[in-house]
């Protein structure tokens, strides 16, 4: 007899869950080959990762290491020039090669370190906040609008002036003032989730509030806050590079982008060299990280009219 009885075969579950992940897998491997934005997005970020894990194999130079009887030497296509400095010196006579390198993987590091710290904050604070509401939604919102109120990069200047720069310090300072906008997108999407039969359906079955979090809410709201997650990225590697500019981000002999950019503002109708090449890093860097995470909110979000199409 066939009925309700009948035992499941083992492992059909995990077979079918399989399959569904491959499938997934394949629908986004397809809708990236077919996006231009998603596939140069891809590539950019591919390429900084790439150079940054790879950096003592694409460079012959240390990176701090001053010549001034080279300093300040156009790129080897130049007047002047020299092949082995291929993008010249700075005017400390450093590689521009090296330091460009180099300076990726606190880019990279500092960005995604940033984005993970205000991620776990944000998102703790959006779950509690859209899931118990009342009294502690009140207070969690009044205090993200308290530093929303507050001049973000000005907060900063001041914490960084206080604690002193270091790429940690770096990292907690940006990643503790840009909670709010992931709290308040969680909190959104826990509010509506919440609110589905689903949920109540595992409520009366007598699910607690941590099992309803943990494995009915959050897994909902995953593809939202990933999509965020992706976006901030760009703007946290903006923000390190601003702070370092100003002279309170990394510190020698660490290398910043932005670090570069300070060193070389003096210096732009004269060595125009010293400032663009850095500035174009950070270009480049940001943009494919805007790319990638507007392909990824197209692709992620169902509401979205490319997933339609």
């Amino acid at each position: 007899m066939t009925g309700s009885n009948e035992m499941p075969i083992p492992g059909a579950e995990q077979e079918k869950e399989s399959s569904r992940t491959q499938g997934g897998f394949r629908y986004i491997w397809k809708q990236l080959i077919i996006s231009k934005t998603g596939m140069l997005g891809s590539v950019l970020v591919l390429l900084v990762v790439l150079i940054a894990i790879c950096a003592p194999l694409l460079t012959s130079h240390d990176p701090a290491a001053v010549d001034p009887l080279n300093r300040l030497k156009p790129p080897a296509w130049l007047d002047g020039g020299a092949s082995e400095h291929w993008l010249g010196t700075d005017n400390l006579g450093r590689d521009m090669w090296s330091r460009i390198v180099y300076g990726a993987r606190v880019s990279l590091i500092v960005g995604m370190g940033a984005v993970i710290v205000s991620g776990v904050i944000g998102a703790i604070l959006g779950l509690l906040s859209g899931f118990y509401g009342k009294w502690l939604d009140a207070v969690i919102m009044r205090v993200g609008d308290a530093f929303m109120a507050i001049p973000t990069i000005l907060f900063m200047l001041v914490v960084m002036a206080i604690v002193g720069p270091g790429i940690t310090t770096l990292i907690f300072v940006i990643g503790v003032t840009n909670w709010v906008p992931f709290t308040r997108i969680v909190r959104s999407e826990v509010l509506s989730i919440k609110e589905r039969d689903f949920v109540h359906a595992a409520r009366s079955i007598g699910a607690k509030n941590g099992r309803l979090i943990v494995k009915h809410i959050l897994p909902n709201i995953l593809s939202s806050f990933i999509v965020i997650c992706g976006m901030n990225v760009g703007t946290t590697i903006i923000m390190e590079a601003s702070l370092s500019f100003l002279g309170l981000g990394i510190k020698p002999p660490d290398v910043s982008w932005g670090g570069m950019l300070s060193d070389g503002r003096q210096y732009v109708a004269t060595s125009w060299w010293v400032a663009t090449f850095p500035g174009l890093a950070i270009t480049f860097t940001v943009l494919g990280v805007i790319f990638l995470g507007d392909w990824l909110r197209d692709v992620l979000d169902p509401r979205t009219e490319t997933n339609k199409k």
